[in-house]
């Protein structure tokens, strides 16, 4: 009997160097809206830019959201309950910048659907004028390596993996007590800025 378990029909589970996640694309009814909306909400600007489609970037890649305007798009049915993508995510890398973005996007009147401390991120959640989630965060622990390790090994994350709501409005007095990054996320992990109406899930809002 052959040994199958070395040479070159050993099965191969992953690859040796993974690639890396660089961007997501949408069929949309909405263009220029949804160009115009995730210039505002993250700094992504088209690359190019036609009647029927954009790619926007806000780094050094040539795009990271596609959106393409298909003749044969139609309406989304029950898009909140529906399987499928729930969201993409921005990240930033600092407390304050995060905060102060949810102040500007809500002096232009964009207000996230829902806020929730997940213990590994502290996150904000909008709907993009598709219905599709859009997640801005920041790690809460300022470093990807222990977020990871927290979110691997601890128990309270294995407990509560949604984490807590919050109150972006309380989290801002908040900082202007005085009170630190930490000292805000220890907070809202306690449950101290939950809204007036708590979600009853995390499903998508209704847009169409």
């Amino acid at each position: 009997m052959s040994d199958t378990t070395t040479g070159p029909q050993v099965r191969k589970p992953r690859p040796v160097i993974p690639p890396k996640l660089h961007h997501a694309t949408f069929l949309t009814l909405k263009l220029h809206e949804m160009v115009a909306w995730y210039e505002v909400v993250a700094g992504l600007t088209p690359v190019h830019y036609s009647d029927g489609a954009a790619w926007l970037t806000n780094d050094e890649a040539n795009h990271r959201i596609a959106l393409i305007a298909h003749p044969a798009v139609k309406k989304p049915v029950d898009k909140p309950t529906s399987a499928g993508l729930h969201h993409t995510a921005f990240e930033y890398t600092d407390f304050d910048q995060w905060l102060d973005n949810y102040s500007r996007l809500k002096d232009a009147g964009i207000v996230p659907f829902m806020c929730l401390d997940h213990g590994i991120t502290m996150s904000m959640y909008y709907a993009d004028p598709e219905g599709n989630g859009v997640e801005i965060q920041v790690d809460a622990f300022g470093d990807w390596g222990k977020s990871k390790e927290w979110m691997w090994a601890s128990r309270e994350f294995a407990e509560n993996a949604i984490g807590e709501f919050f109150d972006p409005d309380k989290l801002v007095a908040a900082r202007e007590k005085g009170l630190s990054k930490d000292e805000i996320h220890a907070g809202a992990r306690a449950g101290d800025y939950r809204p007036e109406k708590i979600p009853d899930d995390i499903l998508l809002p209704e847009i169409y």
